[in-house]
């Protein structure tokens, strides 16, 4: 694989930073390559379920956005991609600073993308633990004007 050009890698940071949701996680890409996008956000009490555990809809928010940008990396100019199924299974708490995201592609097709994500919890120590996965599937949409 290629890595994403700048501009491919701009486009996608740009798109995601632009969604309130995403916003409102303070979510920050750490690395962003061909097929592989890893993203941290911090464990914030807004979006606890009790003090100092995310709820489950911030884990698959950071889960579902690594993922779906890892499919993005792979697309040609003029393209977007959009989630249009995903899986989340939580095997552990998210509890510590923050969670950190690592998105990759399972198999890039013309229409649609496999994609997956691992989460991690990370403490004070920079410890991981895996606290979630997640499959998904990104439907890719050209969008240049018709002929």
């Amino acid at each position: 694989m290629n890595p994403p050009t700048a501009p491919m890698a701009d486009q996608i940071r740009h798109a995601v930073l632009a969604m309130p949701v995403a916003q409102a996680l303070q979510l920050q890409f750490v690395r962003i390559e061909a097929g592989d996008v890893e993203l941290e956000l911090p464990i914030s009490e807004t979006f606890s379920f009790r003090p100092g555990q995310l709820q489950a809809t911030a884990i698959f928010a950071a889960a579902d956005f690594a993922a779906v940008a890892a499919a993005g990396t792979l697309l040609a100019p003029g393209w977007i991609n959009a989630t249009i199924d995903a899986t989340l299974k939580i095997v552990g708490p998210a509890r510590g600073r923050r969670l950190r995201a690592r998105g990759r592609v399972v198999d890039a097709g013309k229409l649609l993308t496999v994609c997956a994500a691992e989460v991690y919890a990370v403490d004070a120590d920079d410890h991981e633990t895996l606290c979630a996965t997640l499959l998904g599937t990104a439907r890719n949409i050209n969008t240049a004007p018709p002929h």
